[in-house]
């Protein structure tokens, strides 16, 4: 991959062309990674691409090798790894918790302990996402507790 850069200070904003032979998997994940720094995130669902408000996701999920964005209106797949979201939302509110979750704490809507010192987080839409022990002094820590 080739990569160049022009300083053109005429330019009102910053312009990015992706120039390839074909539209390939390197191509897609290279395109999610720029969108990811605009705060925005793509997802796929019925064969087609979804452009999502990061603060419309309620919370990220990893299965079986796939990474899940969830939403009130629906479950998009995307192809960036969760590791590579979590570097872009951490500044977003988004917060990790678990080996494969994030949360956007945005849209929790309550917290309550669970066995064996793990959490339970119901999101806005009344779903609830399950916090590792592993992560729970974090979740505390953001609360300020």
């Amino acid at each position: 991959m080739k990569v160049t850069v022009e300083e053109r200070p005429e330019l009102e904003q910053t312009e990015v062309v992706i120039r390839c032979p074909r539209m390939d998997g390197q191509t897609a994940r290279l395109m999610e990674l720029l969108r990811l720094s605009d705060a925005r995130l793509t997802g796929e669902r019925d064969g087609e691409t979804c452009i999502l408000d990061s603060e419309d996701v309620l919370y990220i999920d990893t299965v079986d090798r796939g990474t899940f964005l969830y939403t009130v209106d629906g479950v998009y797949e995307t192809r960036l790894r969760l590791y590579e979201l979590e570097e872009q939302l951490t500044s977003r509110d988004f917060i990790r918790v678990s080996k494969s979750a994030i949360v956007n704490f945005d849209r929790v809507r309550s917290l309550r302990p669970d066995f064996g010192g793990r959490m339970r987080l119901t999101m806005s839409n009344g779903e609830v996402v399950v916090a590792n022990r592993q992560y729970v002094p974090a979740i505390k820590k953001k609360l300020g507790l």
